[in-house]
């Protein structure tokens, strides 16, 4: 890694002197016993994710994909979904500042993704959780079996039970949108980081897929903190692993 590229603030957040960004991922670096789940989404003015056709690169700007990195550097593992595999076929490693690649975790409950994909062909730890039985390994990455849950996903808390017997607990659910949705409705993220670009489209696949409401006030709230991340702006959410529907104490 080019630690060139890393700012002093970084570089105090990493040395354990605080700093400007210490209020952002404070929690992170001080995560309690049972670690911490935090989600990550991109998203338009107007609450897109991407075209109807998948297509998201890049809703988010410089900071936000230097943001992206500083969570892979200080988390253990990152997940994302099949879909996201799918349609952008990331590395998910840590490029644009100093600090460790995370252990990759793909979610795919029906086994159905190819070994083709570069997550699978080499570079860091990779884990393929699955609900579906076979060889232990697919293509470089080790399977990890999962129970399903009551609506035919994986049991997502199973999962990070199964991660944290591996050490890992320091837990960033990068994407996409389905797969931070579901550990949203499962009541499984202590904060969300939410990118908002300034750009409208108008159309397509929407940030959040929750259950659906009838009354406003049934709609989630919660406390938040607004940083700068030029050209976007970063909300820092505090959902403390409450779940749509649930009321804070």
């Amino acid at each position: 890694m080019d630690s060139a590229q890393d700012d002093p603030d970084w570089t105090a957040l990493r040395e354990g002197r605080g700093g400007a960004l210490a209020p952002l991922f404070g929690p992170l670096l001080a995560a309690p016993t049972r670690g911490i789940v935090i989600g990550r989404l991109a998203q338009t003015l107007d609450g897109r994710i991407a075209t109807r056709l998948g297509n998201s690169k890049w809703i988010g700007g410089a900071g936000d994909l230097r943001h992206t990195h500083r969570l892979r550097a200080l988390c253990d593992a990152v997940i994302v979904g099949a879909g996201t595999v799918r349609a952008d076929d990331p590395q998910l490693t840590t490029r644009l500042c100093s600090g460790p690649s995370p252990v990759r975790v793909v979610i795919d409950a029906g086994r159905r993704l190819g070994e083709d994909y570069g997550i699978f062909r080499g570079g860091p730890p990779t884990l393929l959780a699955t609900a579906e039985a076979g060889p232990a390994r697919h293509g470089m990455a080790e399977v990890l079996l999962v129970p399903r849950s009551a609506e035919g996903g994986l049991d997502l808390t199973a999962l990070l039970a199964a991660l944290a017997a591996r050490g890992l607990r320091r837990i960033f659910v990068e994407g996409g949108g389905q797969t931070v949705s579901g550990f949203l409705r499962a009541g499984l993220l202590d904060r969300l980081h939410v990118t908002v670009a300034p750009m409208i489209l108008g159309s397509g696949r929407p940030a959040f897929d929750l259950p659906e409401v009838g009354r406003i006030e049934q709609g989630m709230r919660f406390p938040w903190t607004v940083h700068d991340i030029a050209p976007d702006v970063l909300f820092d959410i505090a959902l403390d692993r409450h779940a749509p529907g649930e009321t804070s104490a």
